[in-house]
C-alpha cells in the first residue's frame, strides 16, 4: 500500500497514486514534446485503466453487463432456444469462477453476466408464455374473475382472468384480457362475472422504433384488450379464486376506502393527485393538468418511484428515531438507528403493496430496501454497490423492465445522484471553513446548492430517455422542481402519511386538507412553468442508436473515477450530434394500411386516412416534433381524395396513393410512385405496392413475435 504523504500543494495524498511527470516545463515556456510523450500518455491510460479495474470497482459494472444481455435478447429476430441459452450461461459463469485468480477475471465476469442476462430474459418469457390474440374477435362470451380495476377520467378498465371463452369464429384461449367499460360500471375486484366483449390484439408499435405496448401486455399476462358489450353479470364462481385474488380484493377495497376519505375533503385534480401519490391511481387526473405536469418536468411526481419511496421511508425513519430518542435509556443501550431503519422498511413494504406493486414501484422498493438494510448491518447506504445490487434484483426478477422508460429514467437519475454524493459533493465542499462559508451554510446556502445540483443532475441524466420515449424535453424542469419539490417533500407526502395513520381513528380530515394545500401550490407552479415561452421542448424521433450511445456516456461518467470518465462526455456529445443528424421519414404507414403519412414540400406530414385513429396520429405528430393536433385541418392539405382512394405528393413531387377500391389500382399503377392498399395488389403494376398480404405479415409479426414460438 502506498504511503500517505504531502503533495506540493500542502494536501494529504498517497505516494505513487499518480505517475511521476517525465518532463518539467521550463520557466515561461511549454513542456517539450518529444518521442517520450506518446509512451507516457499510454502508460497514464494504463494506470487509469488499472485503477478502474481495482478491487471493489467491478461490481457496479455487473448489472450493466447483465442488462446488455437482456438487451441482446430483446433485439433477437426470433425467440432463442432456452436450453442453449441456459447451458451457455452456466458454462460461462463456471469459467469465470475458475478464472477468479487470473488477470482475465474481469473480462470473464462481464461476459458471463451478459450470457446470464440473455438466459434470464429467455427463461422469463418461457415461464410466462401464454396465448396472444392475433386478430380481432367480436361478440366473445367470457367468464372469469376480476383481478384489477382502474378508475379513469372518462371510462373504467379492469383485467379479467378468463375461466371460459366462447366464440363462433375460433377456439382461441386467453388467460387474461383487459376490458374497458362505461365509467362507474367496472365490477369489484375478486368478483366472478359473465359478459360479452369485443377483443382486439395488443397494440403493436405505431411506427418503427416506437414503444411496444403489446410487449408490456405480454409480460403482464394479458393476451388481448377490448370493450365489454352489454351488461356485466355477477355470478357464483365454479371454484375459489385463490389467495392471490383475495389479497387483490383486500388491497383494492383499502384503496377505495382511502380514495373515499380523500374525496370528503378534496375534489377535482387535488383529490386525483392525492390518490395517485398514495395508491398509485393516476388515471383520474384531468388532461390539462396532466399535460402541464409533464411539460414542466413534474410528471415524475405522479408515478410512484424512488422519490416517493425515499420520502415515505425517510419520514418514518426520522419520526421513529426522534420518538425513541426521547427515552435516554433506549438511546444508550439499544441501536435505535437500526430499529428506525427496520420500521422504515416495513412502511416502505406497506406502501409498495398499497400502490399496486407495479414493476416501477418494485424497483423503487428494492433500492430503498437495500439502503435500509445497509444501515441495519452498519454499511454505507448510498454507494454504487447499493445501486448495483438494486439493479441486479430488479433485472433478475423482471428483465423486461430494462426497456421500460421508468426503469431507464429512474436508474439514470439515481446513478447521477449517487455520483454527485460520492464524487461531486466531496470536491464541492472540500474548501476550508471560514466566516463566509459558515454564514452561507447557516442560512441554508449549502442545502440550496445541493437541491439545485440534484435537480440539475437528475434532469440532465433523464433527458435522453424523455426525448426518446416522449419526444420532448423540459427546459424549465429545474425551475419547476426547485419551486415545487420542497413543498411536496415537506408538506404533501408527510401529510398524506399522517392521514393514513389517522384514518382509522377518524382524525384524517385535517391532514387531507394540508395535503390539498401543498397540491394546490404544485398545480400553480406546474401551470405557470408550462405557460412560459419555450416550455414545450419537442424532439423528433431519433432511433435507438443515439440512445444507446448516450446511455453509455451516462454510465461511464457516473461509474468511472479517473479522468477516463470524461470519455463519457465525448460519447454524449457524439450522441447529440447523431440525434440532430437523424433524418425524418418520408412516408409512414400504419399497420392496418388505413393511414398513410407523407412528407410534403413544406417539410410536414400530410395524412391520407380511410379511418380516423387519433392516438396513432398524435403519436406520429409527436415523433415528428409537430405541434399540430390530430384534428388539425392542415393535415389534409395537398391530399386529394374520392370514394376510391387518396393521393398526395412527396417532396420530390412523386405521387403516393392510398387505394381503397379495386377500380383505383389501375390508374394508381400508372401514375403513382408507391401504392398502399388493404386489397390484393394486381400482378402487372409498374409501381411498388404495399398490399394486403404484406400488411398482414407485418401486423402478425408485430403483434405476436414472442407468442409465435409457443
Amino acid at each position: 500500500m502506498a504511503e500517505q504523504g504531502r503533495t506540493p500543494g500542502g494536501r494529504r495524498g498517497y505516494a505513487g497514486t499518480w505517475p511521476p511527470r517525465e518532463a518539467v516545463a521550463p520557466a515561461g515556456g511549454y513542456a517539450p514534446i518529444g518521442a517520450s510523450a506518446w509512451p507516457s500518455f499510454v502508460e497514464t491510460l494504463r494506470q487509469w485503466a488499472r485503477a478502474e479495474a481495482g478491487a471493489g470497482r467491478l461490481l457496479p459494472w455487473v448489472p450493466v453487463a447483465f442488462g446488455t444481455g437482456i438487451a441482446f435478447y430483446f433485439s433477437a429476430d426470433h425467440e432463442p432456444v432456452l436450453s442453449v441459452a441456459a447451458i451457455a450461461a452456466i458454462a460461462l459463469c463456471t469459467l469465470a469462477v475458475l478464472l477468479r485468480r487470473q488477470k482475465f477475471f474481469p473480462a470473464a465476469v462481464m461476459i458471463a453476466a451478459v450470457a446470464a442476462g440473455f438466459a434470464v430474459a429467455t427463461w422469463k418469457t418461457a415461464r410466462i408464455a401464454h396465448g396472444v390474440l392475433a386478430r380481432p374477435m367480436f361478440s366473445v362470451s367470457l367468464t372469469g374473475f376480476v383481478e384489477t380495476r382502474d378508475i379513469r377520467e372518462r371510462t373504467d378498465r379492469f383485467v379479467l382472468r378468463v375461466v371460459t371463452m366462447e366464440s363462433a369464429r375460433g377456439q382461441t384461449k386467453l388467460e387474461r384480457v383487459r376490458l374497458s367499460v362505461k365509467k362507474g360500471t367496472a365490477p369489484a375486484v375478486g368478483s366472478f362475472v359473465e359478459l360479452k366483449a369485443r377483443l382486439l390484439p395488443p397494440l403493436a408499435p405505431l411506427r418503427p422504433g416506437s414503444y411496444d405496448f403489446g410487449r408490456d401486455m405480454f409480460f403482464s399476462g394479458i393476451g388481448a384488450s377490448g370493450f365489454a358489450m352489454g351488461a356485466i353479470k355477477t355470478a357464483e364462481p365454479p371454484a375459489a379464486g385463490g389467495w392471490a385474488l383475495r389479497y387483490s380484493a383486500v388491497m383494492q377495497n383499502l384503496r377505495d376506502a382511502i380514495d373515499a376519505r380523500i374525496r370528503t375533503v378534496l375534489d377535482g385534480d387535488r383529490r386525483a393527485i392525492a390518490t395517485a401519490l398514495l395508491t398509485g391511481r393516476r388515471d383520474a387526473i384531468t388532461t390539462p393538468v396532466n399535460d402541464a405536469m409533464f411539460i414542466s418536468g413534474l410528471g415524475h411526481v405522479l408515478s410512484i418511484s424512488g422519490y416517493h419511496m425515499a420520502v415515505v421511508a425517510g419520514v418514518v425513519f426520522f419520526a421513529v428515531r426522534a420518538l425513541l430518542a426521547l427515552f435516554p435509556a433506549l438511546t444508550a443501550a439499544y441501536p435505535i438507528k437500526k430499529w428506525s431503519a427496520a420500521a422504515a422498511l416495513v412502511a416502505a413494504a406497506f406502501y409498495l403493496l398499497l400502490s399496486g406493486a407495479e414493476v416501477a414501484t418494485q424497483r423503487s422498493f428494492f433500492m430503498t430496501a437495500v439502503v435500509l438494510i445497509a444501515i441495519m448491518v452498519d454499511r454505507r447506504a448510498v454507494t454504487f454497490r447499493t445501486l448495483a445490487v438494486a439493479a441486479m434484483i430488479v433485472l433478475a426478477l423482471a428483465p423486461e423492465a430494462l426497456v421500460h422508460p421508468s426503469f431507464q429514467m429512474s436508474f439514470a437519475a439515481t446513478l447521477g445522484l449517487v455520483a454527485l454524493v460520492q464524487i461531486g459533493m466531496p470536491n464541492l465542499f472540500a474548501s476550508p471553513d471560514h466566516s463566509t462559508t459558515a454564514r452561507v451554510a447557516l442560512w441554508g446556502g449549502r442545502e440550496f446548492v445541493l437541491l439545485l445540483l440534484a435537480s440539475l443532475v437528475a434532469g440532465l441524466a433523464t433527458t435522453p430517455y424523455a426525448a426518446f420515449h416522449f419526444h420532448r424535453v423540459t427546459p424549465y424542469g429545474v425551475l419547476a422542481n426547485l419551486a415545487a419539490m420542497p413543498v411536496v417533500s415537506a408538506l404533501v407526502m408527510p401529510a398524506g402519511l399522517l392521514g393514513l395513520v389517522a384514518m382509522p381513528f377518524g382524525f384524517d380530515g385535517l391532514f387531507w386538507w394540508l395535503m390539498g394545500v401543498g397540491i394546490d401550490w404544485m398545480i400553480v407552479v406546474t401551470q405557470w412553468v408550462a405557460s412560459l415561452p419555450g416550455a414545450v421542448g419537442r424532439m423528433a424521433a431519433f432511433g435507438i442508436g443515439p440512445l444507446i450511445l448516450a446511455s453509455l456516456g451516462i454510465i461511464v461518467m457516473g461509474l468511472l473515477r479517473t479522468p477516463l470518465r470524461w470519455s463519457g462526455a465525448i460519447a454524449l456529445m457524439l450522441a447529440l450530434a447523431w440525434t440532430i443528424g437523424v433524418p425524418k421519414p418520408d412516408i409512414l404507414i400504419s399497420a392496418d394500411g388505413r393511414n398513410v403519412g407523407v412528407r410534403g414540400n413544406d417539410g410536414r406530414l400530410h395524412l391520407m386516412r380511410s379511418g380516423k385513429d387519433a392516438f396513432l396520429t398524435k403519436e406520429w405528430l409527436a415523433a415528428d416534433a409537430d405541434a399540430r393536433t390530430a384534428a388539425d385541418a392542415s393535415l389534409a392539405d395537398g391530399v386529394s381524395c374520392d370514394g376510391t382512394g387518396c393521393v398526395t405528393q412527396m417532396t420530390s413531387r412523386a405521387l403516393v396513393a392510398l387505394a381503397l377500391g379495386p377500380e383505383a389500382l389501375s390508374d394508381d399503377c400508372a401514375r403513382a410512385a408507391l401504392i398502399v392498399t388493404t386489397r390484393q395488389a394486381p400482378s402487372p403494376c409498374a409501381a411498388p405496392v404495399i398490399g394486403a398480404e404484406r400488411l398482414r405479415r407485418r401486423r402478425t409479426r408485430g403483434a405476436s413475435d414472442r407468442a409465435a414460438d409457443y
